[in-house]
Formats: structure tokens, sequence, C-alpha cells
């Protein structure tokens, strides 16, 4: 349990994140793709019944023994509130209620937040975005681990540690690597979610308020529905950084597990993946899956070649924004420009850092979609990435 890492470094790669480039091939292949874009009521439905649920069971328990708390706090405790810690996913992309409704998105997140006792639905809209925008940007994605994770938790034992502090960890992250202003409505979220905790905790006790707190703290700690943190962009099959899982955790999680189709697709509902992979099979059939998050767990424990350094890493956006004096995201305007050039230039993997660098710089524009995978160096072997 002692073996450490086998990896001295991350993946790094030139080029660009593979999903934007499938997601035009998809649309013009099956246009039928646009009909599953929007929101959907279930989303809303699903979230306040696991909330009025999770209420519920932390009021039954506030007269049994601490043992009892603990392993209820556990079993269905965890599960939910991590359950509602996704449904902030679904949120967050206004797939509740549409983008027309902001509104009602964001209230529906601060209702699903109120189990969780943590303030954190609106503070995860704003960076899960950017991983979206920037997915394995050395700077600019919230969801890399950082350098200090990767050195800290390499051996066997770490990384069993490193699964137990993923609620801390995704929460501190996002503040280290691309911090941002705090916004009204991140006020708002806070301010709601105090006032129900004292609330809460005043007229039912310590018991069900610790019932509902640890369901936060364990649930996305060492749990079986917390393998989706790993599964969703670890490097399990050289080649490849988005994984999807395929299994019963999906009924409770909002399809998360149909990650590639969602990072394909992040405007089509949770529900509706499923239809999308069976729509695109040639897309999606032959990508490597997983099929057990508890696998993937012990898998990632177990095996030295997996831990925080098993992430693809590249500099293509951070580097043009850079170039332009964009890096600080203030002129929206500005940064679409930039980006614009790069995924026009996607998969100019012959070129090196600073030829692509300069082409950056020079705003060239030639489309080379065509061009074979990039080529990685890594200890003296070469290893093809998407």
């Amino acid at each position: 349990m002692g073996h450490r890492l086998s990896r001295s470094d991350f993946h790094w790669v030139y080029s660009d994140e593979p999903h934007t480039t499938r997601r035009r091939e998809m649309l013009q292949k099956y246009p039928q793709i646009k009909q599953l874009m929007g929101h959907d009521s279930r989303i809303a439905a699903q979230v306040i019944a696991t909330v009025l649920i999770q209420l519920t069971l932390a009021i039954l328990v506030q007269d049994l023994p601490w043992k009892y708390i603990l392993i209820l706090a556990y079993i269905i405790s965890g599960t939910l509130n991590h359950s509602l810690s996704i449904s902030f996913h679904e949120i967050g992309h206004n797939l509740a209620f549409g983008n027309h409704r902001p509104t009602a998105n964001r209230i529906l997140g601060f209702i699903a937040n109120l189990p969780l006792c943590i303030p954190s639905s609106v503070t995860f809209k704003k960076y899960h975005i950017d991983h979206h925008k920037y997915q394995g940007d050395d700077i600019l994605d919230p969801d890399l681990p950082t350098y200090f994770e990767a050195w800290l938790f390499q051996s066997s034992i770490g990384k069993i540690f490193y699964i137990a502090a993923q609620p801390l960890l995704y929460s501190v992250r996002p503040l280290l690597r691309v911090p941002k202003p705090v916004t009204f409505l991140e006020v708002v979220n806070l301010i709601i979610q105090i006032t129900f905790d004292l609330v809460f905790m005043y007229f039912f006790g310590r018991k069900s308020f610790v019932y509902l707190f640890l369901g936060t703290a364990l649930g996305l700690g060492l749990h079986p529905i917390s393998g989706h943190f790993i599964s969703e962009h670890y490097t399990f099959v050289e080649g490849y950084e988005t994984y999807s899982y395929y299994g019963p955790f999906n009924y409770l999680t909002f399809n998360v597990g149909y990650h590639n189709e969602h990072h394909d697709f992040p405007n089509i509902p949770g529900y509706s993946l499923p239809e999308l992979k069976k729509l695109a099979p040639d897309y999606y059939d032959n990508l490597p899956c997983h099929t057990s998050w508890l696998k993937v767990i012990f898998d990632f424990i177990t095996d030295p070649k997996l831990g925080p350094k098993s992430r693809i890493r590249r500099t293509i956006r951070s580097d043009a924004l850079k170039l332009n004096n964009a890096i600080d995201l203030k002129s929206k305007s500005k940064v679409n420009e930039v980006l614009h050039d790069v995924i026009d230039n996607n998969n100019n993997t012959s070129l090196s850092k600073e030829e692509r660098k300069l082409m950056n710089a020079k705003k060239h524009s030639s489309k080379q979609n065509g061009i074979s995978p990039s080529v990685k160096l890594t200890n003296g072997k070469h290893s093809k990435h998407e």
C-alpha cells in the first residue's frame, strides 16, 4: 500500500481538447442531435424530491444513538447529498429551466444546496464553465490537480487520503488555480445557507444537522459515487482524456457518467445523454469507458501508474491568451476572438510550442483539422494522444 506513483510528470500534449472538433463533426453527420438540446423539468422534480427526502430523514434520526447517525450519514445521507451536489452540474448549465430562466435555475440551486450545509451551488457554476472552456489547460482549467496535490498524494496510502479529501480539494482548488472575485449571488447563497443551517439546528438539534453535514463530508469523499471524480478525466488508457461510465449509479446522478457525451454537448440534459449515445454509436461505442466506480477507485489506489498526475495538461489556450494580453479574462470579446483562432488551428500538432506561440501571435487562421494525432515524449517514449 506504500508503493509510490511511477509517473514522473503529467501527460503533456500540444493539441486542443477533442470535444470541440468532435461536436462539429457530429452535428454535421447527425443534425437531429439538436433536437436533444434544451432543458428538462425532470431535473427540478428529482432535486425537490431528494431535498424533501433528505430533510425528512434528518428530522427522523434526531433521537437515534450517535453510532446509527454515523452509519446512516455515510450510507444514505452520503448518497443523497452526493446526488444533490451533482445536480449543481445540471443546474449550472441551465438545464433545469433553460437559458431563458436563469433566476429559476439559481433558486433551484439554492434549494438543492440546503441539505449539503455548505454554500457551493453558485461557486460551482462559476468555475465549472471554465472547465469546459479550458479543459486540461495548465493554468485555466480549475478541475486540474495542483502541483502540490500531485506531489503530496503519490503513494497508495496518499491516494486514499486524496479521494477522502475530494470535498475540500474541490472547494479550495479553483480558488488557488483561477481565483475570481466573489459575486453577489455567492453572497446570497452564503446567507441562505447559513440561515438554514442555524434554523435547522435550532429546531431539530445537532444530530439532525450532523446527519446532513457528514453526508457531504463523507459522501463526497471515500464513497462509491466518488468514483466519478476519478473516472471522468484521469488517464486510464493512454491517449484518451475523457471517459464515460455506464452503470446503475447514473440513475442517482443525473447521468453524469455519460461524460464524453456531456463534454461534447453540455447543452443536452443528462436525461437525454443515453439517447445521444444511441444516435451516434460510431463516436461512443469504441471509446474506453468504465462500468464500475468502485473498480475505478480500487484501480486508482492500487495501480502505481495512476495518481493525481494521471491527467492530460496543455497550454495552447493560456499561451494564446498570454500572447494577446487577455489572460485576465476580463475582455470577453477579446478572449473569444483569441480562442476562436486557437480552435480554428486545432490539431496543429506538427508545430513546436514556440512555433504555435508565433502562429497565435500573428493570428493565422488557416484550418488544419485533418492532421494526425499529437505525439507526446515522456521519459524517452512516444505515446499518441487524441
